[in-house]
């Protein structure tokens, strides 16, 4: 007898082994028709696999996680086995499942074209529709390398001759096509559905390496039901709209070009938006007590060798060999030296809590294939700050930032955070008991902040556990900016101390925390969030005077001066085309108010006020349209 105790404490009783099908048809035919997969005292498996034992199962269907993971790995597979049968000269050679679809690298001489992904799509469609069984075949390794190479698939071959050889190798076979996989599947294509598109084709460099070959990527994206699709597509064809790469050219914001890849050549424009962010990032952080440093970008390659850095992130980092005895390193991070600067001097437990903060210029050497506009870049400046601390201070700290942080959020117009806790990761430094102290000391911090959180398993980072803080934009993208990590190894590593009470010498605690990040990449967040429409606080030009007819141009001048006095950003239109020109002009510029000036607001003193996406007009005195927008343009302290 075999007992299944299901998800929510029922149990059933079975004569013998059972498979996920059997148990999933024994609660209902919807579950059976939907199920995927099963979790088995929580290993995910194949959906006919047995389980000959007592054990607690989960039936996997599109509405879990896990299923429409599943279902996008399956869909990496129908497209690797449609392109072999529309082009079998083409070798496969990996296609993992990604965030919201899948992709598939192939090894061909002639690129594929948009006619060749529509009828890639379409015989994925067919080969759904056979409803090809999938089964797991294992295999001796060494046979599997002499079936792949007989068939002409030596890249699959090389990532097999790679495992050594006592392992068996795990293989799925769907109708004629059989590839390398850890699994587990959906039992047949027909349980993977249509829900799927195929949305473009880019270069990848085989094993990542650009001294390999390039291969060709098809990407595409699956989902558990046409309705969820058909909602990804539109939020894609929204996206592409508010695209910061496109946005920032038509605003005159700033640009990236080959002289120097993954560097931002900001524009007075965009520059002005950068000011403004700083600017009010700075005046939270003063008002919650923070100190402002700045330190150097080249520090000798020692300090990383000392802080753990060269070891676990050196083949991220600009190295310069500055003369026989100095290797200098472009800094990637800013903590080591915050701790350089703590340590100058006798501190006392009553100098902590000591929040130290930068917006320090860092540099990562990120793969040429990776970057993407100014959200993934070489150079970068974070709103950093390290706060060295007692053990016993971290909760309070903790509950601080996170208030400070949802307060700065909502100045943006971002109201629902998200908040992951990311564990201890495979290469890490320091004891698992100094782990098991960061984690705890942690869980219980973000517990009194009153934030709920999912677990991130392994993605702390190596010195911390961490909270990273995602944020959801107006068309419903996720984004991590912010995080927070509890740090008990580098003040160690660096011979960082405080004197306490009795006299003894310390360690601190070094809280490593960023609210936006990278201001590069919260900005381009920005962008793509306002759709280049910013709030009056944020927008480079919050208001151009315009002129009806010449004889207005003195007063326009007048007016334009006055708001440059007034610490308004303002600019001047007083060009011969006519007004309706210039309101679309500007309109396209996203300039988001207009004071239009002619001949009778000059013998009144007075302004008509036009609003971006409003037909409608409004005519006030100067003087107080004036106070209006300032008061309107002030920074949300």
């Amino acid at each position: 007898m075999v007992s299944i105790t299901l998800p929510d404490g029922s149990k059933k009783e079975f004569p013998g082994a059972v498979t996920g099908e059997e148990v999933a048809a024994s609660i209902g035919a919807g579950l059976a028709k939907a199920a995927l997969a099963i979790r088995v005292d929580g290993q995910l498996l194949d959906l006919y696999m047995p389980i000959d034992k007592d054990a607690s199962v989960q039936i996997i269907t599109g509405r879990d996680a896990d299923g429409l993971e599943l279902i996008r790995h399956d869909c990496a597979h129908l497209l690797a086995e449609a392109v072999k049968e529309l082009f079998p000269e083409t070798q496969v050679t990996i296609g993992p499942a990604i965030d919201t679809g899948f992709y598939y690298d192939f090894s061909r001489p002639t690129p594929f074209s948009t006619n060749d992904l529509e009828s890639i799509e379409k015989r994925m469609k067919e080969i759904v529709a056979r409803g090809e069984q999938i089964r797991r075949e294992t295999w001796k390794r060494d046979d599997a390398v002499t079936f792949f190479k007989s068939i002409g698939e030596h890249y699959k071959a090389e990532i097999i001759a790679s495992i050594p050889a006592d392992q068996d190798i795990s293989l799925y076979r769907q109708g004629e096509f059989i590839d390398l996989c850890r699994g587990p599947h959906a039992p047949s294509t027909a349980k993977v559905g249509t829900a799927f598109k195929l949305l473009k084709v880019a270069g990848a460099y085989w094993r990542g390496d650009s001294k390999n070959e390039m291969l060709q990527r098809i990407y595409g994206t699956a989902w558990a039901s046409e309705k969820d699709l058909k909602n990804y597509l539109t939020m894609m064809e929204e996206a592409e709209k508010r695209d910061h790469r496109k946005l920032g050219r038509e605003l005159d914001l700033f640009h990236i070009e080959e002289h120097s890849p993954g560097m931002i050549f900001w524009h007075d424009k965009g520059w002005t938006i950068y000011r403004a962010i700083e600017n009010f990032v700075r005046q939270k952080i003063r008002k919650a007590n923070y100190i402002e440093v700045k330190t150097p970008t080249l520090v000798d390659r020692s300090l990383w060798e000392a802080s753990g850095h060269w070891e676990k992130f050196r083949e991220n980092m600009f190295v310069s060999n500055s003369d026989e005895d100095h290797v200098l390193c472009v800094k990637p991070m800013n903590c080591p030296c915050h701790v350089q600067i703590f340590n100058q001097g006798i501190k006392s437990y009553r100098d902590l809590p000591l929040r130290m903060a930068e917006f320090g210029s860092c540099h990562r050497n990120e793969p040429s294939g990776s970057l993407h506009g100014i959200m993934r870049i070489r150079g970068f400046v974070q709103d950093d700050a390290h706060i060295f601390c007692m053990e016993e201070q971290i909760t309070s700290e903790t509950v601080a930032f996170c208030a400070l942080l949802k307060d700065v959020y909502k100045a943006f117009g971002f109201t629902e955070i998200m908040v992951k806790f990311s564990d201890r990761p495979a290469k890490r430094a320091g004891t698992d008991a100094t782990w098991d102290k960061a984690e705890g000391a942690l869980k219980a911090a973000v517990n009194t902040a009153g934030l709920e959180y999912t677990l991130n398993p392994g993605e702390g980072a190596f010195y911390g556990p961490k909270l990273e803080f995602v944020l959801r934009d107006a068309i419903g993208r996720d984004w991590q900016c912010g995080t927070l990590q509890v740090d008990f190894v580098l003040p160690e590593r660096l011979n960082a101390n405080y004197i306490a009470p009795d006299g003894s010498k310390q360690r601190p605690v070094m809280l490593h925390r960023a609210i936006l990040g990278s201001l590069e990449r919260f900005i381009g967040i920005l962008i793509e969030e306002y759709s280049g429409k910013f709030p009056l606080w944020l927008t480079p030009a919050q208001v151009v005077v315009a002129t009806i007819t010449e004889a207005a141009d003195d007063y326009a001048r007048e007016v334009h001066e006055k708001l440059l006095n007034a610490g308004i950003r303002a600019e001047l239109d007083i060009s011969n085309n006519k007004i309706n020109y210039k309101v679309r002009e500007h309109s396209t510029l996203k300039i988001p108010v207009m004071f239009v000036v002619g001949a009778k607001e000059q013998e009144t003193q007075s302004v008509s006020i036009r609003r971006l996406g409003s037909e409608q007009q409004q005519v006030a005195a100067f003087d107080k349209a004036m106070a209006d927008l300032l008061e309107e343009a002030r920074l949300p302290l």
